[in-house]
């Protein structure tokens, strides 16, 4: 029998022919990730080997995003560990307040990730990459200092899911309603230790953001990866962004999935997921009066250009309801700029909005954003479990830039079509 994409990746970073589910391998990396979180326990883990150097200083990166700017002593501790070590061992790619982003929007924007590659990190949603045809996912503190000394990871090769798309997204509906629904159709554990694969003549009408929106979530449904087939979009993205040379590998005919899906695009309508877990899915325009308290626009789920001239659209011209606070939160630092030229700023500041400088901060309860007792919030964020952003007794709705943009507008959950 065939191999899946995911199979393909892996066995060409393993040296054999052909991997099967169910098997171990030792598998050579192409770039290994940590944050301001998670890097200085892999540090501390690192030190004890006793070893020098890391295996490549251009394949080992760090991002500044989760705390940063930093919100009290401690988040600054754990820079200085980072920023110290980047320095010691020459850590080409660290990036820092002024030039850090959220870390899974940076990378692919930097071209530190192609087609083809094995990508590890420790933060869950390093899955994003796979919307470019990557192997990439989460792994703890100590596989991630494994990583950096070694160069390699042991994987368990996963079975997979097959996700063929066809149609057409309609107006104000996105990648991320797709996802929601998806999720909301399989549930959180639907994929569990298993590759999300997308294919089909539909993924032409996704967009880049769309893809890496949907990759970024496949560990909401407990998969190991997501991963996107490679068509002219993704190389024209990678040869935008990298001066790296793609590989390209396609499923075979005969590759052996778990199940299959196939999913309509024009039949996707605006999503909300409900507290407290992604899988708890509403149409927006079923939501009737559930009030409000904050908005936020960003992540590393939608904090994209495509995700901001978006909330844009729904927002120019209008204000946001009483009684709520919006929060946009631009990725990177080039999606604050272009945004800043395109005059999308703007917009959102007269409608009573507040822009911050790129931070993972509100998605994980960290700053920038927290809630109180009591409080909702509609977010573009990728996880909504009890105490998420803030407070036990706070609630998350997420959904697309434009229902959260709509909602600030009228203070409840809006479907966008209800507000243009």
């Amino acid at each position: 029998m065939g191999m899946t994409m995911t199979q393909k990746v892996l066995a060409a970073h393993c040296g054999a022919e052909k991997v099967e589910a169910g098997e171990l391998i030792l598998v050579n990396l192409d770039l290994v990730l940590g944050n301001d979180i998670t890097s200085p326990v892999a540090i501390a883990e690192y030190n004890k080997l006793g070893i020098d150097k890391v295996f490549d200083n251009k394949k080992v990166t760090m991002v500044m995003d989760h705390f940063a700017p930093n919100k009290d002593i401690k988040a600054a501790e754990q820079c200085k560990m980072c920023r110290n070590f980047c320095g010691a061992q020459n850590i080409e790619h660290f990036y820092d307040v002024g030039q850090m982003g959220i870390e899974h929007a940076l990378l692919p924007e930097k071209g530190l990730v192609v087609s083809g590659d094995v990508v590890i990190g420790a933060d869950s949603h390093t899955c994003t990459y796979g919307a470019l045809g990557a192997f990439s996912t989460g792994v703890g503190s100590t596989d991630m200092a494994s990583g950096m000394a070694t160069g390699k990871a042991w994987f368990k090769v996963p079975s997979a899911i097959k996700f063929t798309l066809k149609g057409k997204l309609n107006e104000y509906v996105s990648g991320k309603d797709v996802i929601l629904h998806i999720i909301g159709m399989i549930g959180v554990d639907g994929a569990l230790y298993r590759s999300m694969e997308f294919t089909g003549e539909g993924l032409k009408n996704l967009s880049m953001e769309d893809r890496l929106c949907m990759a970024n979530m496949a560990i909401e449904a407990g998969a190991k990866n997501g991963i996107f087939e490679v068509d002219e979009k993704t190389l024209e993205y990678v040869a935008e962004h990298s001066t790296r040379t793609p590989v390209v590998f396609k499923a075979d005919e005969d590759a052996v999935y778990d199940e299959e899906y196939v999913i309509d695009l024009s039949e996707i309508e605006s999503t909300v997921s409900y507290p407290h877990l992604p899988e708890n899915t509403h149409l927006a325009k079923d939501s009737g009066d559930i009030k409000i308290d904050q908005v936020i626009i960003g992540s590393c789920t939608n904090g994209r250009l495509e995700d901001m001239i978006a909330a844009a659209k729904i927002l120019k011209g209008k204000k946001v309801a009483d009684g709520v606070r919006c929060i946009v939160i631009p990725a990177t630092q080039k999606v604050y700029l272009d945004a800043m030229e395109m005059g999308l700023l703007k917009i959102f500041i007269e409608a009573g909005a507040a822009v911050s400088t790129p931070t993972c901060g509100p998605c994980l309860g960290g700053h920038m954003g927290i809630l109180a007792a009591g409080e909702r919030a509609v977010a573009t964020t990728n996880r909504n479990f009890v105490g998420r952003m803030g407070h036990v007794d706070s609630e998350i709705y997420l959904a697309s830039p434009e229902v959260a943009a709509a909602s600030a507008i009228m203070g409840r959950i809006t479907d966008p079509k209800e507000v243009m």
